[in-house]
């Protein structure tokens, strides 16, 4: 392999936001009782630990509900679709003999019901919070690029929350922020995000300049460090 690059999938692959939070309104409304509605939902419901949202709605035994009512609710919410230009970038780096690989909060189970087949096809390795103790920790990057064959000084991860850059970090692997996810690029600067990426369109073989020691080619408009 002449390199490898990691993805989250929410917030950076599959627009999903909405999907998320009107996933958590509904399991809500499953816990208590009443309609919750997402404006209900604290602002930063969709970068916050989902137990944790919603303990401060009132929901008792939250780990528990989300085992019944996650799926469902998810099955059941707005629709989710990936971002203009992430199958065209993908298809890209395949294209140019480059590994991909997706680390995901998500479970197995979801993959084929939120993301397209396409994209499925596209991606060499994929990581589930089954398989590994979840980001922040480094673990699923590393199973990803064992798996894969690659070593950490070989790839980046393209993620967009705080504990993606951490998790990046902490593997050794470089550290590239999707500026137009969960977070947004402030939040993600300040966690160590080398560089912070302000489009999907230029998720492609581009990403891999950003490994030390690899001359710059990307072009369009990133923010780096």
């Amino acid at each position: 392999m002449t390199g490898a690059v990691l993805f989250d999938m929410d917030g950076v692959l599959l627009d999903s936001r909405d999907a998320m939070l009107a996933t958590l309104a509904g399991v809500a409304t499953a816990a208590l009782g009443r309609r919750v509605s997402v404006a209900e939902l604290p602002p930063d419901a969709v970068t916050t630990p989902r137990v944790k949202v919603l303990t401060g709605l009132g929901v008792a035994e939250p780990d528990e509900l989300c085992e019944r009512w996650w799926d469902p609710s998810l099955a059941t919410a707005a629709g989710t679709r990936l971002f203009p230009g992430a199958l065209e970038g993908l298809a890209a780096i395949k294209d140019a003999g480059i590994a991909t690989g997706l680390v995901t909060l998500q479970t197995r189970a979801r993959l084929h019901w939120l993301l397209p087949p396409a994209a499925l096809a596209l991606l060499d390795v994929t990581v589930c919070r089954e398989d590994a103790e979840p980001k922040p920790a480094p673990d699923g990057l590393l199973l990803a690029l064992a798996e894969l064959g690659v070593g950490p000084s070989e790839a980046v991860f393209l993620g967009d929350t705080t504990g993606d850059i951490a998790a990046a970090r902490a593997a050794g692997i470089t550290p590239l922020g999707a500026g137009w996810g969960y977070a947004g690029p402030a939040a993600l600067t300040a966690a160590g995000a080398t560089t912070v990426l302000d489009d999907a369109d230029l998720i492609g073989p581009g990403l891999l300049d950003f490994i030390p020691c690899r001359p710059t080619t990307l072009t369009g408009t990133a923010h780096t460090r």
